[in-house]
């Protein structure tokens, strides 16, 4: 597969970790994405994919692509034989400003991007990117699209200082250390999260630690559980596994299982830094 990626320039740099460009046939049909601490906009230039966004929610077809905010749990994603698309990772608070509605409308329930910005304006963006002169024409088309539609957004500043002091420890920070840090009740912190990113900083915190732990894992060497789970803050092995189900669906061991497998029948790939196969 072809991916280029680069980062935006201020101020959507603090909003965005990059903009990419994806071509080519996925290395397996259906794909598991692991919740991540950040947020993602597609605009599809191929066949339409079909996302799954949980056992409890039936599987939905997306032609012109999918606005995915910050997730608590695995999405299953559908690629056709081939598939071409621009898109954008947000950091968590990163579409706030590009959504006409709450975050927390959107919680764990992806929309097409015609739902968010409107047909003719989607129709029109995807027009312009399909006859660009190749991935970076793409990328910058895309840049100017979300310059145009940046809009000022009340508690942003509250909101994205506070996700910064909840990454730098990893997750590891108390909600009492945060409203402090924050200057606000833990009610207000909770709103204005739920608003802006779709989940509270309780959450976001879980998200991260969960993340922060298992991007420490090396799948191909001998892993001590107990260590890691207790490195990682949690309070026994158990809670631990428990954290690993609820974001994957898997046990721990079985999620090392499935990135060896990747590993194995597709390395290097440009892909293999998240996903996992769902086959």
């Amino acid at each position: 597969m072809e991916y280029v990626s680069r980062v935006p320039r201020p101020p959507l740099d603090g909003l965005i970790d990059d903009l990419y460009y994806l071509e080519g046939a996925s290395p397996y049909a259906r794909l598991t994405l692991p919740p991540m601490p950040a947020a993602l906009l597609i605009v599809n230039l191929g066949s339409p994919f079909r996302i799954r966004a949980g056992t409890d929610i039936e599987t939905a077809e997306y032609a012109d692509g999918c606005v995915v905010t910050m997730p608590t749990r695995s999405l299953e994603f559908g690629y056709p034989p081939r598939t071409r698309s621009v898109g954008v990772h947000f950091k968590p608070w990163g579409p706030a400003p590009f959504l006409p509605m709450p975050a927390t409308e959107l919680c764990d329930r992806p929309v097409t991007v015609e739902q968010v910005w409107g047909r003719p304006a989607v129709a029109e963006l995807r027009d312009r990117l399909a006859t660009a002169e190749g991935p970076h024409e793409m990328l910058t088309l895309l840049e100017e699209e979300l310059m145009r539609r940046l809009c000022e957004t009340a508690g942003l500043g509250l909101v994205r200082r506070t996700s910064g002091v909840i990454a730098a420890t990893g997750g590891a920070v108390t909600i009492g250390e945060l409203t402090v840090s924050a200057g606000v009740s833990g009610t207000h912190l909770a709103q204005r999260f739920k608003e802006l990113i779709g989940v509270t900083p309780k959450r976001l915190a879980r998200i991260h630690r969960f993340a922060t732990t298992v991007l420490s894992i090396d799948p191909a060497e001998p892993i001590d559980w107990a260590g890691l789970a207790s490195s990682a803050g949690y309070f026994d092995q158990a809670h631990f596994g428990h954290d690993f189900r609820a974001f994957t669906g898997l046990t721990p061991t079985r999620w090392v299982e499935v990135r060896r497998r990747f590993m194995r029948e597709h390395p290097s790939h440009v892909l293999d830094s998240w996903a996992l196969p769902a086959d």
